[in-house]
């Protein structure tokens, strides 16, 4: 960025804070602070990696690094995918990979554990070409970029990064090496979601105008559990302010919009109550326990954060992120558009084209006529393998059949850099008053001309069950 604007937007900035200290309006764009990296970066697109479809790959041979949680599911969940082959599985403890490995047929996996580095020998392996990230949060973009760089695909859970510098490493790294690099979103793969998305590409809700998008999940006992994550580094996340959970309410609603392929984020602004609960946690569970010392007295996230984005063609969408209230779990799933309108949560999902929601009759008709064709082919395969009802299997097989018929992904690195971004820099405009901050686009400019997100198997689907 020019320096002389990052000097004049300083300025700007702490004038508008002195407004507000005086009981002034204040409107104004707060960029990122020097700690940070700038949200603009001013160098050319190596290459353009939404649409771009990988060399096929007849057998898609998988290292997992990470089998604590959800590791362990993904390599019980690939395992049922035929033309797959899991060579090898890293993990910091030896018990934990032995005993995931043993959940694969054939060839048993070279394991990689006891040492911090370990994974990356399996990453420098030959015969990998995709490895799957599933470590706690500040691992996973050090593990892609030097996966990458090492020839390989990869998948990462989500979110793939937690910084804005973060997320450029990942988009220049995946231009440069021409690898693919997703981020594990798996609620772009839920039923309702995905019929509502094909509905949106066939124009039945009209323009969409507005969406929103929540992770509404009462996750404080296990958040404080100490056998819930390693060295309890969910828990360390909580010590950020802002939407840290972002992705799974907000994938969704980006494809249906057709964030990165016809439209792009422009800013947001955010909000944070205050803490109710965790520090009251910390502070319980010391009086008990002194482990728990090393939390007691520490600031945490507050309980409700709320984050509206607003896009380059005026659409608005609304997100939030809640998991330390005892409320019921919700991801929101709200579309709404110049014709109609949808909203899964609570469940069932429901559709309205007026102020009632359609009969229940009308509703099957709605589901018979637009639920897609991957989950016709493979809905009821997913539901048995399982995986949050289906959709984290549907989210396997559907990378697999893309890289072994040489498609293009539905998620690319922008994709999982935009989506991610929200957490950094939601952070920022909480630290600012709510103050709006701009948005980076990863695609530099693609996002006018990139083709949309398709959902026919487009010559796929020989990728079936073992």
């Amino acid at each position: 960025m020019n320096s002389k604007r990052r000097d004049f937007l300083k300025i700007a900035g702490l004038s508008s804070l002195s407004l507000i200290s005086n009981g002034g309006i204040a409107n104004t764009s707060i960029l990122l602070d020097e700690t940070s990296t700038c949200s603009v970066n001013n160098a050319k697109q190596k290459f353009n990696m939404s649409g771009y479809a990988a060399p096929k790959l007849d057998k898609v041979r998988i290292g997992f690094i990470g089998v604590g949680n959800r590791g362990a599911s993904a390599v019980y969940r690939i395992n049922h995918i035929a033309g797959v082959e899991i060579k090898a599985i890293s993990d910091i403890r030896r018990d934990v990979a032995e005993r995931t490995s043993k959940q694969v047929s054939g060839e048993a996996p070279t394991i990689y554990a006891d040492k911090e580095d370990e994974w990356k020998k399996l990453c420098d392996r030959p015969d990998i070409d995709l490895i799957y990230i599933c470590t706690p949060w500040h691992l996973h973009t050090p593990m892609a970029v030097y996966a990458m760089k090492a020839g390989k695909h990869v998948a990462v859970e989500v979110p793939i990064a937690t910084t804005v510098e973060e997320c450029w490493q990942l988009v220049e790294t995946s231009e440069a090496t021409k690898k693919h690099c997703m981020m594990l979103e798996n609620c772009c793969y839920d039923f309702f979601e995905l019929m509502t998305l094909n509905m949106a590409r066939q124009g039945v809700f009209g323009e969409i105008l507005h969406g929103e998008g929540a992770y509404i999940h009462d996750l404080l006992d296990s958040n404080f559990d100490k056998n819930s994550y390693y060295d309890m580094w969910r828990l360390k996340e909580n010590l950020r302010n802002g939407n840290l959970y972002p992705t799974h309410g907000l994938g969704p609603v980006s494809q249906i919009m057709d964030i990165n392929r016809g439209d792009q984020f422009d800013y947001l602004t955010s909000m944070s109550s205050n803490d109710f609960s965790m520090a009251a946690k910390a502070k319980e569970l010391a009086n008990k326990d002194s482990f728990y010392q090393q939390f007691n007295g520490k600031s945490f996230r507050g309980n409700m954060n709320t984050t509206t984005i607003r896009t380059h063609k005026g659409r608005t969408i609304m997100l939030q992120h809640d998991v330390s209230s005892p409320r019921p779990y919700s991801r929101i799933h709200v579309v709404s558009g110049t014709k109609g309108f949808a909203q899964k949560w609570p469940e069932p999902g429901k559709i309205a084209f007026g102020h009632d929601w359609v009969s229940e009759a009308e509703m099957k008709k709605l589901e018979q006529q637009y639920t897609p064709e991957i989950v016709l082919k493979v809905g009821e395969m997913a539901k048995k393998v399982g995986g949050h009802g289906g959709m984290d299997f549907l989210m396997d097989w559907r990378l697999i059949d893309c890289l072994r018929n040489g498609l293009a992904l539905d998620q690319d690195v922008y994709d999982a850099a935009l989506w991610s971004v929200i957490a950094p820099l939601s952070e920022q405009s909480v630290k600012n008053r709510s103050n709006s901050v701009d948005i980076p686009d990863f695609t530099r400019g693609a996002w006018k001309n990139n083709a949309k997100v398709e959902l026919t198997l487009k010559g796929g689907g020989n990728t079936l069950m073992k």
